[in-house]
């Protein structure tokens, strides 16, 4: 087989492992920002939605987050543990697990707010750049949710 063949397979050829690897990157540089207020970086995109919505179920909440409830369910349970969320099922429907954000849960945010500001900064994009890329991964994620 020619060379050629095998053009594919090289690395530099891949458009996952970029992506891959600058998020791995880009989660390194959050975690000392997150652990000064004792959140892992799933914890934290989790605040993040309920800091938005408030109130939400398990299901709506890993549709938001592309994540399955084996994945939530810790983050959720430590979360509670925390003092942050509190969780409880619909008495109408037991199946539908529904989190609320507690008012501790809401004053992290107070101790979050400079987070993304501090992100911005670290990633070397123009604010056209940064638009461009949020739009493409976007692009890229509610293809692949289908």
């Amino acid at each position: 087989m020619s060379t050629q063949t095998f053009e594919s397979l090289k690395l530099e050829n891949q458009l996952c492992f970029p992506l891959y690897a600058a998020s791995r990157e880009i989660i390194k540089l959050y975690r000392p920002l997150l652990e000064k207020i004792d959140l892992t970086y799933t914890q934290y995109i989790v605040m993040m939605v309920f800091w938005q919505e408030k109130k939400i179920n398990v299901k709506d909440l890993g549709k938001k987050l592309f994540l399955d409830s084996g994945t939530l369910t810790p983050v959720l349970k430590s979360l509670e543990n925390k003092g942050y969320v509190l969780r409880s099922r619909l008495l109408e429907d037991e199946r539908v697990v529904m989190v609320e954000i507690t008012e501790k849960g809401e004053s992290l945010k107070e101790l979050a707010v400079k987070i993304p500001e501090f992100m911005v900064s670290c990633v070397p994009l123009s604010i056209d750049e940064a638009k461009q890329l949020h739009f493409l991964l976007n692009k890229i994620l509610i293809s692949l949710e289908k």
